[in-house]
C-alpha cells in the first residue's frame, strides 16, 4: 500500500497557493512556507523510502523551522498570559519557536497510528485555527486564514482514501508535513488575536500534545528512553479496551472537537472564567487518561484521591494498609 500520501497533500496545497490563489496570497509570504514545507516533505519521503535515524529527521525539521523563523518571519515574539499580560521574549524567541515547531511536528507524527487519525485530527485543529484567525485577525492579514483553509481542503481531498479501511497512508511524508504546517499556522494564524493567551493554541492541539506529554511521563516512570517506542499511545489504549478501529478513531475525533470547542470559549471568557475553564478541563482530561490507562497500570493519582474522599470504607481500608506497612518497618 502506498505510504507517501502526504506528497499529494503538499502538491495540492502548494499549487493552489502559488497558482489558483496567486492574486489573493502575497507571494513573498507564501514562498518561504512552501519551501520549508517542501524540506519537511523531502525529509519524510526519504524516511519512507529507506528509514533514516530520528536525529536526521530532527535536523531536517529544524532546518525547515529556521527558514520559517528567519525567511518567513513567523515566530513567537511574545506570549500573553492571564493577569500578567504580554511578555516580550527577545532572544528566547528563537529557541521557543524551534521547540514549538519540532514538538508539534513530532506530536502529530506520533498519533498517525490508525487509518484517518492524523488527517482527521489535523482537519479539526486547522479548521479551529482558521475560524479563530478569520474572526479575530486584522483585515489586512485575512489571507492567512485563507491559506489555512486551502490546507484543510487539500487534506479533505485526501481524507476519503485515508479513512478506514485506508487505500493510501500518510507515511512520514504526510504526518511530518501536517504536523509542521499545524505548528506554523498556529503561530501565524493566532499571533494577532488579542484575546489569545499562551494556552489557546495548546488547547486547540490538545490531542497530539496530550498523547506526547503522557508518553514522556510514562517512559520516565518506567525508566525508559523518551525516544523509545511502545504500544501505549491513546489509540493503542482504546483498541486494547475493546474499541473497534473506527470506534477508536471516532472517539479521538470527538476528543479533538471538545478541545476545539473549549479553545473557542476563551474568546468569550473573562480571565477568571478562563482559569476555571482550564482547571476543570485538566481535571476532566486527567480522569479520562487514568480511566483508559494511558500512563500505565497503577498510575491513577486523581482516581485514588477521589476514592479516598468519596468512599469511607475504601479510606479506612487504605489507612489500615498504611498502618500495617508502618508497623512492619518498625
Amino acid at each position: 500500500m502506498p505510504t507517501a500520501g502526504g506528497l499529494a497533500i503538499y502538491i495540492a496545497f502548494a499549487s493552489s497557493c502559488l497558482l489558483i490563489f496567486r492574486s489573493i496570497i502575497p507571494q513573498d509570504y507564501i514562498w518561504p512556507i512552501i519551501l520549508a514545507g517542501g524540506m519537511v516533505v523531502l525529509t519524510g519521503l526519504i524516511d519512507d523510502i529507506k528509514e533514516i535515524t530520528p536525529m536526521k529527521k530532527t535536523i531536517g525539521i529544524l532546518l525547515a523551522a529556521l527558514v520559517i523563523y528567519f525567511v518567513a518571519g513567523i515566530r513567537i515574539d511574545f506570549v500573553t498570559l492571564p493577569v500578567v499580560g504580554m511578555i516580550d521574549l527577545r532572544w528566547f524567541s528563537l529557541p521557543l519557536t524551534l521547540l514549538w515547531i519540532l514538538a508539534i511536528t513530532n506530536a502529530v507524527n506520533l498519533i498517525d497510528g490508525l487509518d484517518g487519525l492524523a488527517s482527521g485530527v489535523s482537519i479539526i485543529g486547522l479548521t479551529t485555527i482558521g475560524i479563530t484567525g478569520y474572526f479575530f485577525l486584522h483585515a489586512k492579514t485575512v489571507y492567512i486564514p485563507i491559506v489555512i483553509f486551502i490546507l484543510v481542503a487539500s487534506i479533505a481531498g485526501f481524507f476519503p482514501y485515508n479513512f478506514y479501511p485506508a487505500k493510501i497512508f500518510l507515511g512520514d511524508t504526510g504526518a511530518l508535513f501536517l504536523g509542521f504546517m499545524i505548528a506554523v499556522m498556529s503561530l501565524q494564524g493566532l499571533k494577532n488575536a488579542t484575546f489569545i493567551t499562551v494556552i489557546t493554541p495548546m488547547v486547540i492541539l490538545g490531542v497530539p500534545i496530550t498523547d506526547t506529554v503522557y508518553a514522556i511521563i510514562r517512559r520516565l516512570l518506567n525508566k525508559k528512553p523518551i525516544s523509545s517506542a511502545d504500544k501505549m499511545h491513546l489509540h493503542h489504549r482504546l483498541l486494547s479496551l475493546g474499541f473497534t478501529h473506527k470506534g477508536a478513531v471516532m472517539t479521538i475525533y470527538a476528543l479533538a472537537l471538545v478541545f476545539s470547542f473549549v479553545s473557542l470559549l476563551f474568546s468569550y471568557s473573562s480571565t477568571v472564567a478562563s482559569i476555571l475553564l482550564i482547571v476543570f478541563c485538566l481535571i476532566g482530561l486527567e480522569l479520562f487518561i487514568e480511566l483508559i490507562g494511558l500512563v500505565g497500570e497503577g498510575h491513577q493519582p486523581l482516581m485514588y484521591l477521589l476514592r479516598i474522599l468519596g468512599n469511607r470504607e475504601y479510606r479506612q481500608e487504605q489507612m489500615k494498609k498504611r498502618l500495617g506497612k508502618h508497623s512492619k518497618r518498625k
